[in-house]
């Protein structure tokens, strides 16, 4: 397989005997936050909108700086933050701020939140947890960069860090009850996804192509798949990195790797389902019908949920870096490098309707709140959009 350039993220060079890393930034394709290249990105394809779309509320906080910032939904708020420190609570109805804090060091992660948490993480492996208002209760350190949003559920806050490990911390006070590595190969994709904690269980995705269930308690295996299998001649083409999160049902597990496949498992097993070729870094999303994934050059493809069957494809987004996608009242929503939200039809993928932010890339995934979708930029804009 040969590796196109101009697909090709942040690169993390681990040389593990020397236990140090070297990053470099690939000036092309899926640089973060705009960085530019000589790829040919699609133009805004012209469509006759068939859905409608309004803004329902705007805030601000500081730009994510290069890191990748998400926002979090609890107890009737939306928690955010920027690399500056600052952390804030909007209202989720009106998004009215609440309040607004500084951390007092610089961010590299967040924001995770659990019952009465608010965490980020930093660049110098601090884990800082707050209460939903605003108090600072404890901090943590791990061994390297917080790279995403910590996560919580059952008294357990998961962190993933840069060096490839993860930990479980008590979420009552920090401290660590339980740690997970895995042997990295010698160059990785810099990835900026968590876990997803579901039915005590920590899913994550790895690179090398590998998918593990944690138990969330104790951090004991419960199973490893292969969603991708490295192949090539060289190093830079036998990466095959997970480096979005997987998606959950109430029977499976799917992941999607880059220059690798889409999969999906059996969630209490592991036991693979099926597996297509699909190369992605932006992840995928999952309905009671299909799973959505955004591939590597741009275009979105709906398959069959129980078997991998094609049902369409788009691509009149080729090249405009999108994030994952969400499913929204009958809609597939993705958001683009220039900060567009692209919408969908969930049964044909017909493009329906488009809305501007700020002009600033969208990597983070949207998520849904109370019906609407929320979006976090790299410039620190958060935008809540209606759609019908």
């Amino acid at each position: 397989m040969s590796l196109n350039s101009k697909l090709l993220p942040i690169l993390l060079l681990s040389m593990l005997a020397g236990c140090s890393t070297l990053t470099e930034q690939v000036s092309t394709g899926f640089g973060l936050f705009g960085a530019s290249s000589a790829a040919v990105k699609a133009e805004l394809p012209e469509f006759k909108p068939s859905a409608t779309v309004a803004l329902a509320w705007r805030q601000q906080v500081s730009a994510a700086g290069g890191a990748v910032f998400t926002p979090a939904i609890g107890k009737g708020g939306v928690f955010a933050a920027g690399q500056d420190g600052q952390i804030a609570r909007f209202d989720a109805g009106s998004g009215s701020q609440v309040w607004r804090i500084d951390a007092g060091r610089k961010l590299s992660s967040g924001v995770g939140v659990g019952d009465n948490l608010v965490l980020v993480g930093t660049g110098k492996g601090d884990v800082l947890a707050f209460d939903y208002d605003g108090k600072p209760l404890w901090q943590a350190k791990v061994t390297s960069e917080v790279l995403s949003a910590p996560q919580a559920a059952d008294d357990v806050v998961v962190v993933r860090t840069g060096d490839g490990r993860m930990f479980g911390l008590d979420a009552k006070d920090g401290k660590r009850k339980w740690v997970y590595q895995r042997a990295t190969p010698t160059l990785v994709l810099r990835s900026y996804a968590g876990a997803v904690l579901t039915r005590g269980a920590v899913l994550a995705g790895f690179s090398g192509g590998k998918l593990a269930a944690l138990n969330l308690a104790n951090g004991n295996v419960g199973w490893e798949a292969t969603v991708a299998l490295p192949r090539g001649a060289t190093e830079l083409e036998r990466i095959a990195d997970i480096t979005s999160l997987p998606v959950a049902d109430d029977n499976a597990v799917c992941a999607v790797a880059f220059q690798g496949r889409v999969a999906c498992f059996e969630l209490v097993s592991g036991k693979q389902l099926w597996a297509r070729e699909i190369s992605s870094v932006a992840g995928l999303a999952v309905d009671n019908r299909y799973l959505y994934v955004s591939d590597a050059s741009g275009a979105l493809h709906a398959l069959d949920k129980s078997s991998g069957a094609s049902i369409w494809k788009q691509d009149k987004l080729l090249g405009r870096q999108l994030t994952a996608p969400l499913v929204l009242n009958g809609y597939v929503a993705v958001a683009d490098y220039q900060g567009y939200v692209h919408f969908l039809s969930r049964d044909d993928g017909a493009y329906a309707a488009r809305i501007a932010t700020d002009g600033s890339a969208a990597v983070a995934p949207p998520l849904s709140l109370n019906g609407d979708l929320l979006l976090q930029t790299g410039n620190g804009g958060m935008f809540t959009i209606k759609v019908k």
